[in-house]
């Protein structure tokens, strides 16, 4: 997800502005983050292959030309949606509709949903890619993608997992309290990498002991999507931040830490 929220400008002020919507929009923050909070859990059980009813490898037979061509069109759905609806310009459309407070929100909420119709509808390719046999290596490999998602985790709350996630904002609406401009930081992780969300996701989708097709399909997808996420997020964190972002590109590595700042 964009680690900008950016100020646009919503219809409508008396209607945002009274008690009772300051109220209803906090509770569909909350709604909209219990959500995403869910589907998140899911996603980690869905890739591993834990304790959720449906995962990556299960599902309804299907030819595998069928399963390769819906797998596509759910992961373009998410990936859309996902990346259309970050965009500034969208923003500014899209908050003539929904009220600023809520739109982080509505975004959080969408994609979630997307998420899982993508977990619902997923046809699985078995075809096993590797099967790693030593079972301390497919114990590490499992620790590895856990670490994958704790990494993720770790680095929203290092930022402000709240404010991504569209709490923040319905809260400072509630309260009356104004929200602040951006500022630019680096704290902690982001001294070393600048996207170690995605470096998480990347760690989570590979480290499997067994890969089939299907996996392989998905961990491939999302990380391209990945690489074209962090070159619009980082086109919108440039025309934010100007030089101060730029520098911090030359200072630090994009996701192997092979650089740090100084």
């Amino acid at each position: 997800m964009s680690q900008i929220d950016h100020q646009v400008h919503s219809i409508g002020p008396e209607v945002a502005g009274s008690r009772i919507f300051k109220f209803i929009a906090f509770l569909y923050g909350i709604a909209a983050y219990l959500v995403f909070f869910v589907t998140i859990l899911y996603a980690i059980g869905f890739v591993m292959g834990l304790v959720v009813p449906k995962t990556i490898d299960t599902g309804t037979d299907t030819p595998a030309a069928e399963a390769v061509i819906v797998n596509l069109l759910l992961m373009t759905l998410f990936a859309l949606q996902h990346s259309v609806m970050a965009r500034k310009q969208f923003k500014a459309w899209w908050t003539q509709f929904v009220p600023r407070p809520v739109e982080r929100s509505t975004y959080v909420l969408l994609a979630s949903l997307s998420l899982l119709l993508l977990f619902w509808q997923w046809r699985p390719l078995p075809a096993v890619i590797w099967d790693v046999g030593n079972p301390d290596l497919a114990v590490t490999l499992v620790t590895l993608s856990l670490a994958g998602w704790v990494l993720v985790f770790t680095s929203t709350f290092i930022i402000n997992h709240f404010e991504l996630f569209g709490l923040h904002q319905v809260t400072n609406h509630l309260v009356g309290k104004e929200a602040t401009p951006p500022r630019f930081k680096t704290p902690l992780l982001y001294k070393f990498v600048r996207h170690p969300i995605y470096l998480g996701f990347i760690i989570a989708f590979w480290a499997a002991p067994v890969m089939t097709a299907g996996h392989l399909l998905f961990a491939a997808v999302t990380t391209l999507y990945i690489f074209v996420g962090i070159a619009l997020e980082e086109h919108d964190l440039v025309d934010l931040f100007g030089d101060e972002y730029r520098q911090y590109k030359q200072r630090v590595s994009m996701l192997i830490p092979w650089r740090r700042s100084v």
